[in-house]
C-alpha cells in the first residue's frame, strides 16, 4: 500500500484504506506545503493523488510537485496525479484544466457527486486531498455547505475506499460546524505556528499533532515541522 508521510509517522501502523481525515490548521502554519509533501510521498510509494486546489493554483501546486522530485507531465498524463481545480470557480471564471468545478454552489456540487458516485469503483491506492474545504462558506450558508460533506462527499469517499485528508481553516466557522465535521472523521490533525517571542532571537516553530485517531494507535504529542529548501516538509526530530 502507498504511505502517508508526516501523519503515518507518528502512527503505530497503516492508516486504514477510505480513512476521512480533517487537518485544521493556522493559516501561518505550512500546511499548504505539508499537503504537497504528503502528495508526492504517495505518488512516489505506488499511489494516485487527486489533489483538489481550493485556495492554491493547479501551476503552484505542480510547481510544488515538480520541486518535490515528480515528473507532473508524465503522472497527469498516465492519470497518476489529477488535479481538480476549484481555485478559479471561486473567482467567478472558467477553468482550463481538465478537471475542474463548475460551481461551488453545493446543490450543483451534490448533483455531481451523485453522477460520479455512481461510476466511481473502489480503489483503496487514491489518495484525495483538498487544501481547504473553507472555501465552500464563502458561496454556501454553514449548513448547506457542512451537509454536503456529512451526505455527499464524506459517504462516497468511504464507499470508494479513498482515503481523504480535508483541510479547514482555523477560527474561520462556527463551533457547530468544526464538531460536525470532527464527528464524521476517523482523524483530526493539527498544524499551527507557535510563536516564541518571549525567547529573544529564538524563531517561531511549524508544529503539527494527530489530535485523534479512530482505527489506529498514534503519538499525540506536537512535533515541530522541517522546511527543506525545496519546501519539502518533515518532522524534525
Amino acid at each position: 500500500m502507498p504511505r502517508i508521510p508526516l501523519i503515518e509517522d507518528l502512527t503505530k501502523g497503516p492508516i486504514p484504506p477510505g480513512n476521512q481525515l480533517l487537518v485544521e490548521y493556522d493559516p501561518s502554519s505550512q500546511w499548504y506545503n505539508a499537503s504537497s509533501s504528503i502528495a508526492a510521498g504517495w505518488v512516489k510509494t505506488g499511489g494516485t493523488v487527486a489533489y483538489n486546489a481550493n485556495v492554491q493554483t493547479p501551476t503552484q501546486i505542480r510547481l510544488q510537485l515538480h520541486r518535490l522530485g515528480l515528473n507532473v507531465e508524465e503522472l497527469e498524463r498516465d492519470n497518476k496525479l489529477q488535479i481538480f481545480d476549484w481555485y478559479t470557480t471561486s473567482l467567478g471564471q472558467k477553468s482550463k484544466e481538465k478537471y475542474f468545478m463548475e460551481s461551488l454552489k453545493v446543490h450543483d456540487l451534490s448533483v455531481e457527486y451523485l453522477k460520479e458516485d455512481m461510476q466511481q469503483p473502489a480503489d483503496p491506492n487514491v489518495l484525495i486531498i483538498g487544501d481547504s474545504a473553507s472555501v465552500l462558506a464563502r458561496f454556501n450558508e454553514e449548513k448547506a455547505w457542512v451537509e454536503f460533506f456529512l451526505t455527499r462527499s464524506i459517504p462516497a469517499q468511504i464507499r470508494t475506499m479513498r482515503t481523504t485528508i480535508r483541510g479547514l481553516l482555523k477560527g474561520a466557522h462556527s463551533e457547530w460546524a468544526y464538531k460536525q465535521l470532527e464527528g464524521a472523521s476517523d482523524g483530526i490533525i493539527d498544524f499551527r505556528l507557535e510563536e516564541t517571542a518571549d525567547k529573544v532571537g529564538e524563531e517561531a516553530r511549524s508544529m503539527m499533532r494527530i489530535r485523534f485517531m479512530k482505527n489506529v494507535g498514534f503519538d499525540a504529542r506536537w512535533h515541530s515541522l522541517r522546511v527543506a529548501d525545496n519546501l519539502e516538509v518533515t518532522l524534525a526530530e
